[in-house]
């Protein structure tokens, strides 16, 4: 399995598995469905947000190799 990281897309991530959008919305990321889910990073998202990237990184992956 890939690993997630901050230069991806949020869509990117949930093509890869669609259970990591609970992940996101953990986090406090409810734009999964919008048109900027597709086109900015989730670095770029994060500073929008106000959302700490590494942390959200570390969770994303954690889940993914659990699925393993």
């Amino acid at each position: 399995m890939s690993k997630v990281t901050k230069d991806m897309t949020i869509s990117q991530v949930l093509m890869m598995d669609k259970g990591t959008a609970s992940i996101f919305m953990n986090h406090g990321m409810y734009c999964l469905g919008c048109p900027s889910a597709s086109g900015e990073s989730i670095q770029d998202a994060c500073a929008v947000h106000g959302i700490d990237v590494d942390t959200l990184i570390k969770d994303l992956n954690e889940y993914l190799e659990k699925g393993e």
